[in-house]
């Protein structure tokens, strides 16, 4: 029995010790393996002949080369820095983000078309510069390519992580350091929050995304690249929302101009002169100053600043919008296409876009009281989605609660419609009677407004009716 236990125990030793052999000789193999693709790189640099390209930080006037903070953005994206010996990290905005940053002297390698090139963030007397080095049997193939497409992905890149201002114009006496004064844009709006038809939203996206791609289309056409919106309906609809959302997906600074601010249609001029380029340029409630006489800006000057010569000297990539709360007593000559390219209207909440933010506040996507709001909405009850948003706000910790107070608020809203309008009615019918009855008096009960007491009774009655379909609020889910 000793005997057996002593070989046991010698036999799962030499299996340990096979283990830790094997072990050791992969990793060995692993390092061995990693020794051989640096040393037959270093064969293959010494085989061929290369080209070495500086890029300074600083040019000959000590000013920052641009094209050196697009290298190295370029550098930083790399997957290979992860591959280096070693590497800089850095926190980024975010608090969970980590940067890896090159260090001084650290060489990166990267591929295009093929080729195999290295980029070193040399540090020379203090001045700093990035070096490729390309093979000379390459350049002629794949250098332009390649810096373009450094280029490219750059922007791309910057503009992803560029931090949105939003600008607003200050009083024209107040012109210390500019008209345009900018904050941090922190919206948190997007498409995907906003209550608009989907497809509707997806249009516009694809509208946007065609848009951004357009520059030589554009170009080739002989017109500005740029691009206007109407975005019309009444308060609360959620068009401010939709700008944010819009500004968020192109990556835009905003420029709000307040008319009240400006002295007159010079002044406007030199407004949009003094915006840049990727901007998205607002100017809302144009109906309301267009219907205010003590305006300082014209027609003219509104018609110029949407397509005149001014618009076309100021820069490209740019999106116009226009908010108003309707469009029926607005000069044709404004809505005309090359002012307005697309229009988009802001209806009153309805069932779809009820559901919309009942997922968006609620968390909803389906709930037992659906068909009910439904009910309501075709009988012709609306609010809008800020009204809804707010119930749901406030009952959020109750999404039963919260539709029932939405239905409430519907039947409310289509009661006090239904009023006016019997109102309204018996009103005029008062009004004929009376000046059938006593042409004298018909006078008086039109004025006034004020229908005959059987009339009133009649009212009364139809508002008890409707009274009884009202839903209650309960305390408690259902």
């Amino acid at each position: 029995m000793f005997t057996i236990i002593i070989a046991y125990l010698f036999l799962s030793l030499i299996a340990i010790t096979c283990s830790f052999f094997l072990l050791r000789l992969f990793l060995y193999r692993t390092a061995l393996i990693y020794l051989f693709k640096n040393w037959a790189h270093w064969v293959e640099d010494r085989l061929h002949v290369h080209q070495f390209f500086k890029v300074p930080q600083l040019n000959d006037n000590f000013q920052e080369n641009q094209f050196y903070g697009k290298v190295y953005t370029y550098l930083n994206s790399l997957a290979s820095i992860e591959d280096s010996d070693f590497t800089n990290l850095f926190a980024g905005k975010k608090s969970n983000d980590i940067l890896l940053c090159l260090d001084d002297n650290q060489t990166v390698h990267d591929e295009f078309l093929g080729a195999r090139v290295s980029w070193k963030n040399e540090v020379t007397g203090g001045r700093r510069s990035l070096v490729l080095r390309i093979k000379k049997k390459d350049k002629r193939r794949i250098l332009r390519p390649y810096l373009q497409h450094l280029h490219t992905v750059s922007d791309e890149i910057q503009q992803r992580r560029r931090e949105l201002r939003l600008y607003m114009n200050t009083q024209p006496d107040d012109r210390t350091n500019g008209r345009w004064r900018s904050v941090p844009f922190t919206h948190p709006s997007t498409f995907d929050t906003v209550a608009l038809d989907s497809d509707l939203k997806n249009k516009v996206r694809s509208d946007l995304e065609s848009f951004l791609k357009s520059e030589q289309y554009y170009h080739r056409l002989g017109r500005v690249w740029k691009r206007s919106y109407l975005l019309y309906g009444p308060s609360g609809t959620g068009k401010s929302s939709f700008v944010a959302a819009m500004a968020k997906f192109l990556s835009y600074d905003v420029y709000d101009i307040d008319l009240s601010r400006v002295s007159d249609d010079s002044d406007l001029k030199m407004l949009l002169l003094q915006t840049k380029n990727k901007s998205l340029i607002v100017l809302e409630d144009l109906d309301r100053f267009m219907g205010e006489k003590s305006t300082a800006v014209s027609m003219s000057g509104v018609l110029n600043f949407m397509d005149g010569i001014v618009s076309s000297c100021c820069g490209d990539e740019r999106v116009m919008l226009f908010t108003m709360n309707s469009k029926d007593h607005i000069d044709p000559a404004i809505l005309r296409p090359g002012r307005i390219d697309v229009h988009i209207h802001f209806p009153f909440c309805n069932f779809n876009s009820f559901k919309s933010l009942a997922n968006c506040y609620l968390g909803l996507k389906d709930h037992k009281l659906f068909p009910q709001v439904e009910e309501v909405f075709q009988s012709g009850a609306t609010l809008s989605p800020a009204e809804i948003g707010e119930i749901m706000i406030a009952h959020r910790g109750s999404p039963s609660r919260a539709l029932k107070s939405v239905i409430t608020a519907l039947q409310t809203n289509a009661e006090t419609r239904a009023a006016k309008n019997v109102g309204r009615r018996l009103s005029e019918t008062a009004s004929s009677r009376a000046s059938a009855d006593n042409p004298g008096e018909s006078g008086r009960f039109k004025d006034s407004g004020i229908p005959p007491v059987k009339e009133l009774r009649k009212l009364y009655g139809l508002l008890r009716l409707k009274s009884c379909n009202k839903v209650e609020p309960s305390d408690h889910d259902s």
